[in-house]
């Protein structure tokens, strides 16, 4: 018995460095986060309050100063020690019809959410006013449309969105649009971008509004990277070359990022980081996609996407290690300027361990720190990437309008 105490004692004096180092990386990505802007790139809080069984879209019944009910509150919003967020206003590409009617309907939300908590959240258009939101002790907050479709083939309604302050349109959703190729959508239909697609994208670049490449089939990327005069963004993707899901960046476009000055922010989800859980939702997502295409009515959109939810509830776990492989591979392949985070929280339901909700960016950031990550790279990767992008498209949007 006592051989096996000093066993056990020599295993706990073994584990404790490595705890005692952990605890320091952790409390060294809090303290780094404190000093610089953390910018997501894609949240879902707007559809979740919409298809929420209690609030049903109406914002005073989903009370954000306490635990809410998804991965997202101003309590572990402050914990996670987010500065800016671009909350997704996304619609389903399957509906049909109807897509500017529930885009506004999701701005509203969105923009309500703002209002409600003005001790929380600001309203800003341009990257200087979401560091003015953050000197103030807000976190600076964009609109960012996920789909295409919701212009409805319309320039003059994407110009209104605009106006409404979004600042990023997913070219894509899970389905093709009249004038750009969906990933999750065979066969492709255009081959990229119709040259419609390329006007939209000619005119996101005179407003100022980033061109998202998140959902996009990889001719689409390749075809807005030679269209486009600004940096482009993956408001929530992965790599390809760490897990092979056709929504991730392939390589050849990942090389071609760094000409475009563009970022790719990496998605938490475990579906698109973790190669073994793709395995079962990647064949699951392709029926669900089918079956809400097809679907004629409302309960059976519900019932396809039920059957998803069930299989995604009951996923082996993910590691949080398997995000950081998709960020320190897109660094090696496109560089630590071409980086930054994307979660796609309230949009999903399979999250890696240690990473599923808002409140534990600092624990991806600890994760990176043992990997030998500098302050430098961890700020770019923070928030300095986006920013950056975010000045470049102001700039381009500037002397397109001179003209």
């Amino acid at each position: 018995m006592a051989r096996l105490h000093a066993i056990a004692l020599l295993g706990l004096l073994a584990a404790a460095p490595a705890q005692a180092a952990d605890d320091a990386a952790l409390v060294h990505a809090r303290e780094l986060l404190d000093r610089v802007i953390l910018f997501d790139g894609h949240n879902d809080l707007p559809i979740a309050i919409r298809e929420d069984a209690v609030a049903k879209g109406d914002v005073s019944k989903y009370d954000l100063r306490v635990r809410a009910r998804g991965n997202t509150d101003i309590p572990r919003l402050r914990e996670g020690r987010l500065g800016a967020q671009f909350w997704s206003v996304y619609i389903p590409g399957e509906m049909g019809a109807g897509f500017a009617r529930m885009e506004l309907e999701q701005i509203a939300i969105a923009r309500q959410v703002i209002a409600d908590y003005p001790d929380a959240f600001r309203l800003a258009g341009t990257a200087e006013e979401i560091r003015a939101a953050r000197r103030a002790g807000r976190i600076g907050s964009m609109l960012g449309i996920e789909g295409g479709h919701a212009i409805e083939n319309s320039l003059p309604l994407l110009r209104a969105y605009y106006d409404l302050g979004v600042r990023y349109m997913g070219l894509t959703h899970n389905t093709h649009t009249d004038w750009a190729d969906s990933a999750a959508q065979v066969p492709p239909r255009h081959n990229g971008l119709t040259p419609f697609g390329e006007d939209v994208v000619r005119e996101m670049n005179r407003l100022g509004m980033l061109v998202d490449l998140a959902h996009a089939s990889p001719d689409t990327m390749r075809a807005a990277l030679r269209v486009t005069q600004a940096p482009v963004i993956w408001s929530h993707a992965g790599a390809r070359g760490v897990c092979d899901v056709p929504r991730n960046v392939p390589d050849d476009v990942l090389q071609a990022v760094p000409k475009n000055g563009g970022v790719v922010m990496v998605t938490f989800v475990a579906g698109f980081v973790d190669c073994e859980i793709a395995k079962i939702t990647q064949p699951a997502m392709a029926r669900y996609n089918m079956a809400r295409r097809a679907a004629k009515t409302e309960a059976e959109a519900k019932a396809a996407r039920a059957e998803f939810e069930a299989i995604a509830q009951n996923l082996p776990p993910t590691p949080i290690g398997r995000v950081a492989d998709h960020i320190e591979y897109i660094r090696r392949v496109a560089g630590v300027q071409h980086i930054g985070l994307g979660g796609d929280f309230d949009g999903n339901s399979a999250w890696p361990v240690g990473l599923s909700d808002v409140s534990m960016y600092p624990s991806l950031f600890a994760e990176l720190i043992r990997r030998g990550w500098t302050d430098a790279d961890l700020e770019l990767l923070a928030g300095g990437n986006v920013l950056r992008v975010l000045e470049q498209a102001e700039a381009v949007s500037k002397r397109l309008q001179a003209r």
